[in-house]
């Protein structure tokens, strides 16, 4: 499944498994979502190979689910109208959505999906849409018209299409994008299979990370936040920032609009669409980095904040002590880790 959002994180500390094989870490890699993975872990109670086959299995089992490029997934069959047997990926899924479209107040949206398309940064690529356009989607798509989580999990396992998601059955076939969660959620899968083996120390990168325990140092892992100029697209070449794990359990994303833009007419237009107004963003939020206990919870509350902006996610910090995250504006960077 390729992210069309911009996660700009990488991982210092997996440079440092040379010369660490006496501490037993092993490194996975692979393809997944349209892009690789990477895997650093200590003490499974199988052997890499078998690890592997399973990391891989799951990745492509996610990706048979909840990918919108993959034109045979559940989602693509599901955004087409076809009849499909609902899994409990799905459902849970749409479930942790549900939560935070209602926890935003409607700044993070899965049912958008039209929104982004027409923009040029959903599953097509059209571009500059017209007015006529914005309010025609604006009137057809979003959460608000869709069943809540419980009506939904009645129907895992049963064969459905998309308009029984709706409460209005005469309304406008609904389309998902769980690309706002979906590289997060991936990571705490991953993360938990790990766990199943008896894993404690891990870095899982999947686009966005999840990591906990120790690195090969017997340290925290230490995540690199790219600085958010346009033009820096080699993550890891320009850091702006450095967080430890403190060999804590957390997911950790980045959404950022600086990667992800086109100009027309002299102006930028950011890949972050606000879904309440149906257009892209324009405050001075570069980028925002979350540290939560889940990596979808991470991946989501990232949206979010370059939804709603600077101002209103650290009004969201403050109120929620155990989410961390860097904020940088075009005015500096702001760290709730370092508030005291």
């Amino acid at each position: 499944m390729r992210k069309r959002r911009i996660a700009s994180i990488i991982f210092i500390s997996t440079l440092l498994l040379t010369g660490c094989k006496d501490r037993n870490y092993y490194r996975l890699s692979g393809y997944a979502q349209g892009g690789t993975y990477s895997i650093s872990y200590q003490g499974a109670r199988k052997s890499p190979a078998y690890i592997q086959k399973g990391v891989d299995s799951l990745l492509q089992a996610f990706d048979n689910c909840l990918s919108g490029y993959n034109p045979g997934s559940e989602l693509s069959r599901f955004n087409a109208g076809d009849s499909i047997v609902l899994s409990p990926l799905f459902v849970e899924a749409y479930d942790i959505s549900y939560s935070m479209w209602e926890e935003s107040e409607g700044a993070f949206d899965i049912a958008c999906a039209p929104l982004f398309d027409i923009w040029g940064f959903g599953f097509s690529a059209e571009s500059m849409p017209e007015e006529s356009d914005i309010q025609e989607c604006l009137k057809n798509c979003g959460m608000k018209r869709l069943k809540g989580p419980e009506q939904i999990k009645a129907m895992e396992g049963k064969k459905i299409c998309s308009r029984d998601f709706l409460t209005d059955e005469n309304g406008a076939l609904p389309k998902l994008n769980f690309n706002a969660i979906a590289q997060g959620y991936s990571c705490d899968l991953v993360a938990a299979y790990l766990k199943s083996y008896g894993v404690e120390n891990m870095l899982v990168d999947i686009g966005e990370i999840y990591c906990c325990g120790e690195n090969p140092r017997g340290k925290g892992w230490s995540i690199g936040i790219d600085n958010p100029v346009d033009g820096n697209n080699s993550p890891g070449k320009d850091i702006r920032e450095v967080w430890n794990s403190e060999k804590r359990s957390v997911g950790v994303v980045t959404s950022g609009n600086y990667r992800k833009y086109y100009i027309k007419d002299g102006k930028k237009y950011a890949h972050t669409i606000d879904p309440r107004t149906g257009r892209p963003v324009e405050h001075d939020l570069l980028s925002a980095t979350v540290i939560a206990p889940y990596a979808w919870k991470a991946d989501a509350l990232a949206t979010i904040f370059m939804v709603i902006g600077f101002e209103q996610s650290v009004e969201y910090l403050d109120r929620h002590p155990e989410i961390e995250a860097c904020l940088i504006s075009r005015d500096g960077v702001w760290k709730s880790w370092s508030r005291d």
